[in-house]
């Protein structure tokens, strides 16, 4: 695994983690001889459902809207971009913005957005952006609680893909890290970020000495956490960990993934993804069978039976009822910090020492 101990956080410096999710960011102000669970934790609107509230407010003043920012994930912001097209109304997007929408700008423009660099004088500006350090400073600093030179931030990169399903670059590039890291956890974080990764590398232009990785990856990290949950991987486990817009399956014994797939969270029920678990368990589970559903896909290694069955993130209770409910340090919504908090542990202070 490394030389860290497995799954304990123990850092000797301040750290603030942020998991940008599609319904929420999630911020873990990390304080090294304090008790974890009486750290600063705060649960608020992810980036997307903020900058999809701006355009709305925008929409229903019939003023035009100026993107300009960062590449961000996209969900609730592009949904309300094409309500606020379908209403007659502007898109104006500087370049970096754009790409927000789709990686491919014929694809943007062809959307009704006109991308330049210079706002209208009628339109309404809309920051774009998944690290909303500015904000976060202000919301702490209004209880005196400073921010941490040192960021750790996670959120779902699909690579860069102009011309082809972002679900397929996204599943290719997790199926090459997994073989080239001999399928352990940790091949599927990369510190910093693969080039191709460009919400992630988006970050890293506004926290050049931050840890940026992937959400799905660093939830189930963190839900290893809880004590339970590391006992079962032992002698093998299934880790589910289901967000608000992607559910990530894994199975794992030890730190050696076996197996694994992603799909849609608003596309299962609790019957579709026992069926999934299944078939990963038992090997037969292919890439073909998630994406054709509008999943991303599956790639498994071997097979491995196991009747431990661990769910984390927001819709574990809707989709997984029934199996262990993963509480890291007693809260589930942070399982994805406590992940980026073990990380830095794992690549920073393995780097420093």
């Amino acid at each position: 695994m490394s030389n860290a101990r497995p799954y304990v956080i123990e850092l000797n410096t301040p750290l603030v983690a942020i998991d940008v999710g599609r319904g929420t960011q999630d911020i873990l102000v990390y304080e090294p001889g304090r008790v974890i669970e009486n750290s600063i934790k705060l649960v608020l609107p992810s980036p997307t459902v903020i900058v999809a509230e701006r355009i709305r407010e925008a929409t229903a003043a019939g003023r035009p809207v100026f993107l300009e920012g960062f590449l961000m994930g996209g969900g609730a912001n592009t949904g309300a971009l094409r309500e606020h097209l379908s209403r007659g109304l502007p898109v104006y997007a500087a370049p970096d913005a754009a790409a927000t929408i789709h990686d491919n700008m014929e694809r943007v423009r062809a959307l009704g957005v006109e991308i330049r660099t210079v706002p209208p004088p009628d339109a309404v500006t809309v920051h774009t952006t998944d690290y909303m350090e500015q904000e976060l400073r202000q919301a702490l600093a209004l209880f005196g609680v400073g921010y941490p030179e040192n960021v750790a931030v996670a959120v779902q990169d699909h690579g860069y893909s102009p011309h082809r399903s972002n679900r397929i670059q996204r599943f290719e590039l997790m199926r090459e890290r997994l073989n080239a890291g001999g399928w352990e956890i940790l091949s599927l974080v990369s510190d910093p970020p693969l080039p191709d990764m460009t919400r992630m590398q988006a970050v890293r232009r506004q926290a050049p000495e931050a840890l940026v990785t992937d959400t799905g990856p660093v939830a189930l990290i963190g839900a290893l956490c809880d004590p339970v949950v590391r006992r079962l991987a032992r002698t093998g486990v299934t880790l589910v960990n289901a967000g608000n817009g992607h559910t990530l399956c894994f199975t794992l014994k030890g730190s050696e993934i076996h197996g694994l797939f992603e799909h849609h969270t608003g596309a299962l029920n609790p019957e579709k993804l026992h069926h999934y678990i299944r078939r990963l368990a038992d090997g037969t589970l292919t890439t073909e069978e998630v994406f054709d559903d509008g999943g991303h896909g599956a790639a498994v290694r071997k097979p491995l039976t196991t009747d431990a069955v661990v769910v984390t993130g927001p819709n574990r209770l809707r989709l997984l009822p029934k199996a262990y409910q993963a509480a890291p340090f007693g809260d589930m919504m942070l399982s994805g910090c406590f992940g980026l908090v073990y990380l830095w542990k794992v690549f920073r202070e393995r780097r420093e020492g």
